[in-house]
């Protein structure tokens, strides 16, 4: 069976009676020891500076930058030593990087914003997916081919996070959740889909949307909602830190970020190589090299979409941040409206491209 990758998150009270049975607890081992120092970029330190980076699901292509980064000794050339975390469906990675079990994390923006509304010290220093990679499924066989047939139907999501956009959609199309659909726990395969359990199921463009087309189904058997066509597509795998962290330490998170760039640029640039690296890290009965492969090929796509430059991997798009956190705010994702110039910064990015 695939393994799919979906996150866990504190869940905001927009449709509280419907989340509340999903709210996942988290929990991982002490940190490890880290500090900063004022060792030049590129350089190496005497002794290996230890962080964390926790993941927001299990290894596969989706992180390949990363695991590229570290089995190419780039961590290592900048004095790093990098254990990458696997995350799972109890792993809070906003709670991982606050408690300090963990100096880095991936999750959703929109994910991001609720912690720090709720008052976490988190700040993005990275954007890995230019794009959003989430898009709804339906059967043309079900004749739904638009979301105003969502109505009395079925409509499966992970939760835990993940839910935002796809109760964005409802809102935009004045469906409630509560009265108008049932909205449902999806597992973490496509299997109440393919058996009909469900009319509609969330996917990712990158994973579920394969595993459907590999159990038989054509695209053209397909209705494929993209989000972001449909005005409510927000961005996705995110790098993030602790403010507080940040303050001892940016020597530290600029040499993380520059040897990440190097690591993704390579995953884009050779992805044959990165999914050997990444099958290096994966349970062999989990996953198979040929869905790894077709993986890589769609997070390539959204870690460097057609006509963003090399260099502005891992950089954060202020306008489309500010649209995510528009539509956070606009379907209750957040209570206020975000204070952008604190919720990301481009200035470690910037720093790792001078060291490059």
């Amino acid at each position: 069976m695939l393994l799919s990758r979906r996150r866990r998150n504190v869940l905001l009270p927009l449709v509280a009676a419907v989340m509340l049975a999903m709210l996942a607890a988290c929990g991982k081992s002490a940190a490890p020891e880290s500090g900063g120092g004022a060792v030049s970029p590129g350089s190496a330190s005497s002794a290996p500076v230890k962080v964390r980076i926790q993941l927001c699901w299990v290894p596969q292509a989706e992180f390949a930058g990363f695991y590229v980064a570290k089995a190419k000794g780039y961590y290592e050339a900048e004095g790093l030593e990098v254990e990458i975390v696997p995350g799972g469906p109890d792993i809070v990675p906003e709670q991982q990087v606050a408690n300090g079990s963990a100096q880095f994390g991936v999750n959703l923006v929109g994910s991001l914003l609720s912690h720090i509304e709720q008052g976490v010290p988190l700040i993005q220093i990275g954007q890995v997916f230019q794009d959003t990679s989430m898009v709804l499924l339906s059967k043309k066989s079900s004749g739904i081919d638009s979301p105003e047939k969502f109505a009395g139907k079925r409509i499966g999501n992970w939760m835990g996070g993940n839910e935002y956009e796809v109760l964005a959609l409802f809102a935009k199309y004045g469906l409630d959740p509560m009265k108008d659909l049932e909205f449902v726990k999806q597992s973490f395969t496509m299997d109440q889909f393919l058996s009909g359990e469900i009319d509609v199921a969330t996917a990712m463009i990158y994973n579920e949307y394969h595993v459907v087309l590999d159990s038989g189904y054509k695209p053209e058997d397909l209705y494929i909602f993209n989000l972001d066509e449909l005005g409510v597509g927000m961005l996705h795998d995110n790098l993030f830190v602790n403010r507080d962290w940040l303050k001892d330490n940016g020597e530290t998170a600029v040499k993380f970020v520059r040897a990440s760039l190097k690591g993704w640029k390579d995953a884009v640039m050779n992805q044959e190589e990165a999914v050997d690296i990444v099958m290096d890290f994966v349970e062999a009965s989990s996953t198979t090299r040929e869905h790894q492969t077709t993986m890589m090929q769609e997070v390539a796509k959204l870690v460097r979409p057609e006509g963003l430059a090399d260099d502005r991997i891992l950089f954060t798009n202020e306008d489309r941040f500010r649209l995510t956190a528009d539509i956070a705010l606009q379907f209750g994702v957040i209570n206020e409206p975000a204070d952008i110039s604190a919720a990301y910064t481009n200035e470690y990015a910037e720093k790792a491209l001078e060291g490059m």
